[in-house]
């Protein structure tokens, strides 16, 4: 199955639709709920889970009368914040209570905003189970897009990412053999135009500072990498069968070409909009109908002109990495992608340096045994693994 298979209407469309929200206490997911907010008559919020952020659960659970709701830190469970669900609510803890969220029989779409692999058993059970897919959790289509794609349904999976909600709005009625480029758009981060040397003196403070979008602090270091969009271009070659290189880079400093794809006669479908992530959540919600804005309407007479340029592949050599996974497939972004997870949060802490990031995710590649991807136990064996030769590389820049 190919996305391109999977235009067209849900199969027995309901109202209101019932939604899951995995990760609702942090960027993607309060949005998610803010969309949820504004369309109460289409939408009903049943259940809902968090890592740790138990008040932020307790509030959201009674707002929207969430019916189950999952805690992932088991160590939460005598927590006093707790006793204040709605009467009946049904509350579990540990990983394995959020990923049951994706198959109750009573939820229609899953919107997973689980941060890092560790959404990935969420993802696949929410499409063995059937459900409708709104994520936004890439790295499970990065690492399992080949378990993954051969389980989705005629119009169950919507990508919730601007950049993969914007190339699907524009193959919406067409052919696979039609595409010839996908041009995937890049803000070029906090850093760009900046040399190596430059890179070599930053801190965490100045990656977290994104210029156009506000979002979780790993997913705005990735961002400050061009790791992120490395990740992205795995992924749109999983969601759109295109081949890697068919993907292209394009920074776009102002965020509001959102992605473009060209087609083999020349012809390129761009589509635009505001900086603001409650356009593509509500898209992933309503498709193939849509609602009324969430996100703020653009004046495009009064915007600054659109600007392109080339990503520099050598000076952020973490894209440059994420593509050679892509090319090699198998369990490489497996092992490139638990490396970038383990350097991304020791840079966040101050552990080790910018361009250290990518000097510990390309150790980890190098290392690693490349197998065909066959099972969530391989994958999570070897997510085990890379992240253990990524904290001893980790080590040997500390010392």
């Amino acid at each position: 199955m190919t996305i391109f298979d999977s235009f067209g209407p849900r199969a027995e469309r309901v109202r209101p639709i019932r939604v899951a929200v995995l990760g609702c206490s942090g960027s993607i997911g309060t949005q998610t709920l803010d969309v949820c907010r504004r369309h109460p008559s289409r939408v009903q919020v049943v259940a809902l889970s968090v890592n740790g952020s138990v008040r932020a659960l307790v509030s959201a659970a009674r707002e929207f009368g969430a019916a189950h709701v999952a805690v992932a830190d088991g160590s939460l469970a005598g927590s006093p914040a707790l006793e204040e669900l709605p009467k009946g609510c049904e509350l579990a803890f540990g990983a394995d209570a959020v990923t049951a969220l994706a198959s109750l029989p009573d939820v229609d779409v899953v919107v997973n905003a689980l941060v890092g692999f560790a959404g990935i058993h969420a993802g696949f059970a929410a499409l063995k189970a059937g459900k409708t897919l709104a994520y936004a959790n890439k790295e499970s289509i990065v690492v399992g897009g080949d378990l993954m794609m051969p389980l989705v349904r005629p119009g169950r999976l919507l990508p919730v990412d601007s950049e993969h909600s914007a190339i699907y709005q524009c193959i919406v009625g067409e052919r696979s053999e039609d595409v010839s480029k996908i041009w995937l758009t890049c803000s070029g981060g906090p850093f760009y135009g900046k040399t190596r040397d430059e890179l070599a003196r930053v801190t965490a403070a100045d990656a977290l500072a994104h210029p156009t979008w506000t979002m979780g602090k790993k997913i705005t270091i990735d961002s400050s990498t061009l790791m992120n969009k490395g990740l992205e271009v795995i992924e749109a070659h999983h969601l759109f069968q295109q081949p890697i290189d068919a993907i292209r880079v394009l920074v776009h400093r102002e965020s509001k070409i959102h992605s473009m794809v060209e087609f083999v006669d020349g012809v390129v479908k761009a589509q635009l909009g505001s900086s603001d992530m409650r356009a593509p959540i509500q898209y992933a919600l309503s498709y193939p109908e849509r609602w009324e804005a969430s996100a703020q309407r653009v004046d495009w007479c009064a915007e600054d002109p659109l600007t392109f340029g080339e990503a520099d592949e050598r000076t952020f050599g973490c894209l440059a990495l994420a593509r050679e996974a892509g090319r090699a497939g198998g369990t490489l972004p497996c092992a490139m992608n638990a490396a970038n997870e383990v350097a991304n949060e020791a840079f966040r802490k101050g552990l080790c340096g910018f361009l250290d990031i990518e000097r510990i995710v390309s150790t980890v590649m190098d290392g690693a045994e490349v197998e065909r991807v066959e099972s969530l136990e391989q994958l999570d064996e070897c997510d085990e693994r890379s992240r253990a030769r990524a904290r001893a590389a980790l080590s040997e820049v500390l010392h």
